[in-house]
């Protein structure tokens, strides 16, 4: 088994996490992890959609100088 701690949690989203887990076959530990690592990716995301600044704009066409 992994190394595992405890999170405190309202009840409603254990609940939620539970009928997630319980729905999609697999254990409220994974559950949580698929979570943040979808959290991360949202997060990752949203940086990539915002414009580039010039420092950035210029590295990018650097060699087309």
């Amino acid at each position: 088994m992994a190394d595992t701690t405890t999170i405190r949690i309202d009840r409603a989203t254990h609940e939620e996490l539970k009928r997630l887990a319980r729905e999609r076959r697999t254990t409220v530990m994974h559950t949580v992890a698929r979570a943040v690592r979808m959290l991360r990716q949202e997060h990752t995301g949203h940086d990539l959609a915002q414009p580039l600044n010039d420092a950035e704009a210029d590295w990018l066409d650097a060699d087309l100088r």
